[in-house]
């Protein structure tokens, strides 16, 4: 399916007239001023001297003007979304990484992130929200400077950070074509059309949230609710009022929307969704079923990283089939499963996953240690280890970086999870490596009960025994009322020991 290659190609090919950024209690900000924002927010940066290739860091709350002004900062310049949560020392390491032209804030702001500009002598753009003009409409003050002439599809419209959980965070360039070629593959493998609106909460800092939620929507026409931010509690509200067809998340989203989706009822049979999405980490088996449940509706799991502009493979939606654990068929990029000198492996063996497409960034910003251990042979190599079946559904294993080495016996942390997610108790499960003087590493996990369930350690390493092989049985287990999660709601064992008091 051809499309837009660039954004502000995308923003002014027109679209039917339903398109539209909106939020809660909010009037809608229709495409045509969608694309008249942008035009008139690319026109304000190019006379402030800003233009394709320049950095313009982008710290604001999750909501519609957020998301606006991502799509009119990338489509004039280079959008660098930030996490609003950081800390000043944060800021300034990102600032000075990105080597951000300027930082985009609310007008007035006076936190970290203006304190970190400020010392770095870094301008910035002051973001005033235009409550009269619908959701996400702004206005953007910039300081005047020499014009500059603009560039074309192949500058880089979004850099973001990797998580950076075992050495420095890596920058991911990516261009336009590749976003558009994501947004269209996620729109086409969701059958996205006019009559669909997703209810967005995903963080806007997160290539997951800024494509599968933002830009999909946008490439089919569609219309995209912004909510500002996660939260379990008013979730069934936003359900209610907006009346979504669909909506993305994480699968610790999924668990706390699943646990109050009983007293919500009412909300959920009066609101019906076509499909529900997880994306960005594995899903639990158990946790897709009784969503499905709960929901009436198909979970389509899908699997992502920043490194492919979000979507490489995706469950298909009925009649196709779902697989609980896969994270189903090659939706947008080629994937195969490569030997370590990089040859693909036949269906059925177990090996690095690799992928290669027009969504694909064409590599890791000044870093050449990084993009010779990741390219090999025109392939991506993901970091995940998985296996492909005859019928070309990929399971993951686990990252090759969390595979736990207990004295010589590799243990897949995933493996563990779903032994233990099996339990009736158990809501969520976290297996990880605990550092051992002898051994290495040893496996323990941390889990969460469902609430009112009753489950001691010793129960539950002798459940996880009736399935596990001994040495693949946690030593420790510890029961939690949360797992520390990262600023996208992520669970990451990498750091787990640590931040759990055990690294000791």
């Amino acid at each position: 399916m051809a499309g837009p290659t660039t954004l502000a190609a995308l923003l002014a090919r027109g679209a039917p007239r339903d398109a539209a950024i909106e939020a809660p209690g909010r009037a809608p900000l229709s495409y045509g001023a969608l694309a008249a924002l942008a035009a008139r927010t690319g026109e304000a940066l190019h006379r402030g001297g800003i233009g394709h290739g320049d950095r313009v860091a982008i710290v604001l709350p999750n909501g519609p003007e957020m998301a606006a002004a991502f799509l009119a900062v990338a489509a004039a310049a280079t959008a660098a979304p930030l996490n609003p949560a950081f800390r000043a020392d944060e800021f300034a390491f990102y600032l000075k990484d990105l080597r951000a032209r300027a930082l985009t804030l609310p007008a007035g702001a006076t936190g970290p992130a203006a304190r970190a500009a400020a010392h770095a002598d870094i301008p910035v753009l002051a973001l005033t929200p235009d409550e009269k003009a619908g959701a996400g409409s702004f206005t953007l003050a910039v300081p005047p400077a020499a014009a500059r002439p603009g560039g074309g599809a192949d500058d880089a419209a979004l850099v973001l950070h990797t998580s950076g959980t075992t050495s420095r965070p890596k920058i991911v360039p990516l261009t336009a074509a590749n976003l558009c070629a994501s947004a269209r593959n996620i729109a086409g493998w969701l059958a996205l059309g006019p009559g669909d609106r997703c209810l967005n909460i995903m963080p806007l800092f997160h290539i997951h949230g800024l494509v599968a939620g933002v830009l999909a929507s946008l490439h089919a026409g569609a219309r995209v609710a912004c909510a500002p931010g996660f939260n379990a509690l008013r979730f069934f509200g936003w359900l209610d009022d907006l009346a979504p067809t669909w909506f993305t998340a994480v699968p610790t989203m999924h668990q706390a929307i699943l646990a109050r989706a009983g007293r919500n009822a009412g909300i959920v049979a009066r609101r019906r969704l076509r499909f529900l999405r997880s994306s960005s980490a594995p899903l639990p088996a158990p946790v897709m079923t009784a969503l499905e449940a709960a929901f009436d509706a198909p979970v389509v799991e899908s699997y992502g990283m920043t490194e492919a502009a979000h979507q490489m493979s995706s469950n298909p939606l009925p009649p196709g089939v779902r697989r609980p654990g896969s994270v189903g068929l090659a939706a947008g990029p080629e994937i195969a499963v490569l030997d370590a000198a990089g040859r693909a492996l036949a269906p059925g063996t177990v090996g690095e996953v690799a992928i290669r497409g027009d969504n694909v960034t064409r590599g890791y910003e000044n870093n050449p240690r990084a993009n010779a251990a990741a390219f090999l042979n025109g392939w991506f190599r993901t970091g995940d280890q998985g296996v492909i079946d005859a019928a070309g559904h990929l399971t993951l294993t686990g990252r090759l970086k969390e595979i736990i080495n207990r004295g010589g016996e590799k243990i897949a942390p995933r493996e563990v999870d779903d032994a233990l997610a099996a339990h009736p108790a158990v809501a969520q499960a976290v297996a990880f490596a605990l550092p051992h003087p002898k051994l290495g590493e040893e496996v323990a996990a941390v889990v969460v009960l469902h609430e009112g369930a009753e489950a001691g350690e010793r129960a539950l390493r002798a459940f996880a025994g009736e399935v596990l092989a001994d040495f693949k049985v946690p030593r420790r287990i510890l029961i939690r009322d949360a797992i520390p999660k990262g600023a996208t709601g992520k669970l990451q064992r990498i750091g787990l020991a640590r931040k759990l008091g055990l690294a000791e």
